[in-house]
């Protein structure tokens, strides 16, 4: 029969092949569900909410502008309005850099830049690379955007380093970006400055942009942190550094995030108008937090300074029980929310978190998680409260 269709096959086929992800729990996911189900005593070394972490926020100084009647009015501005984007680059001259405003994009979140960051830059197939070990969420925010993601690895000898002679055969003529986290989560390591401006070099020899995530940035362990991508220090390729108040004020639920452009001026006057036609399309950001975001990065010094003890606090505490327990150890950690633990491989990390759980009642990430190379490294979370921190320390180390 004319126009007749074939039944389809299964409901499968009516979604892209790009989400054809497996949605199933996996076994430490399960066995954790069914932790909590049973209602028994979880310590969770894995948290990242800082507003579930017991932290003191100025409830008056993060509420008060949220009432501006300003947000009253609807007045679309693609890359963020002025005065927030005047915000950042305040921001960032309290680091040293000095920026235009006309440099910055605001977003709800930095995984809506990445979005908007390879749409820019890739057609589908088209390669980025990430750092592994790192974050997990790279993968699914590129499949997304029919990006594939190819792996460089970080190496540790005496702290985290690049591997620079891999990541030069990991790039093709397909390769549009190498991503930077700086510091990485979970390392805690820095890039340092011979290494930004190696990857610099490479990039920009490759035809190719750096994208730099800097949400840990504020939260060095040293006394004094390592210098933001953002600026013209690192002008040598087309740059797009990424934060926001997320992680910087404690405040996920806000929804504010920004990229800088850098790089050569005529790539970046490319990169800024083509960007601005995409985020113009969506305009995803509302008005209230667009206004708030100076009395929220004004605030954001208290809410840092009890992350920072709590952090140093923390990672003490683990040193501390560490030095009786010699057949475990933690790899260097310079900044960020995490620690790292060595830990006897005797068994695969999934095996080890999930018996961690059931026999001990303490959640941890296992390595694998986050592309370790091998098993014996589990990731705990340095913003966990104390006395639930110290506890929990405890009864991982007593398993070995």
């Amino acid at each position: 029969m004319a126009g007749r269709r074939e039944p389809l096959d299964s409901i499968k086929n009516m979604f892209a092949s790009r989400t054809e992800w497996n949605l199933a729990l996996n076994r430490l996911s399960e066995a954790l569900a069914r932790h909590r189900a049973s209602g028994r005593w979880l310590i969770d070394l894995t948290v990242s909410n800082p507003t579930q972490c017991g932290f003191t926020y100025d409830s008056d100084a993060i509420l008060a502008p949220l009432a501006n009647p300003a947000v009253l009015a609807y007045e679309p501005e693609p890359q963020g309005f002025f005065s927030a984007r005047e915000a950042v680059a305040a921001y960032y001259a309290e680091r040293g850099a000095t920026l235009n405003p006309a440099d910055i994009f605001l977003t709800v979140s930095t995984s809506e830049v990445y979005s908007f960051v390879f749409r820019l830059l890739c057609n589908p197939g088209d390669e980025i690379l990430v750092p592994a070990p790192s974050y997990p969420l790279f993968e699914f925010l590129a499949e997304i955007q029919d990006v594939k993601v190819v792996r460089y690895p970080l190496v540790y000898d005496h702290g985290w380093q690049v591997d620079f002679q891999a990541l030069e055969d990991a790039l093709t003529p397909r390769t549009r970006a190498v991503i930077v986290v700086h510091p990485n989560n979970p390392t805690g390591h820095f890039c340092k400055a011979a290494e930004a401006a190696k990857l610099g070099q490479m990039c920009a020899a490759a035809g190719g942009a750096l994208i730099v995530d800097e949400v840990f940035l504020d939260f060095a362990l040293a006394q004094t942190g390592a210098a933001s991508f953002a600026g013209a220090a690192n002008s040598v390729a087309l740059t797009f550094t990424l934060s926001g108040i997320s992680k910087i004020c404690g405040l996920p639920q806000m929804k504010l995030a920004w990229t800088v452009v850098g790089g050569p001026p005529e790539i970046k006057g490319q990169a800024k108008a083509r960007l601005e036609v995409i985020a113009d399309a969506y305009l995803s950001l509302n008005a209230p937090v667009q206004h708030a975001l100076p009395a929220l990065l004004g605030q954001r010094h208290s809410l840092q300074q009890q992350v920072m003890a709590r952090l140093r606090k923390n990672l003490a505490e683990l040193d501390r029980q560490l030095t009786s327990k010699k057949s475990c150890s933690r790899l260097a950690v310079e900044g960020g929310w995490n620690a790292v633990l060595r830990v006897p491989a005797t068994r695969s990390d999934e095996d080890l978190a999930i018996e961690l759980l059931e026999t001990k009642g303490v959640a941890v990430h296992p390595g694998h998680l986050y592309d370790f190379a091998g098993d014996g490294y589990l990731v705990v979370s340095l913003i966990t409260p104390e006395a639930a921190f110290t506890d929990g320390i405890e009864r991982v180390l007593a398993a070995f």
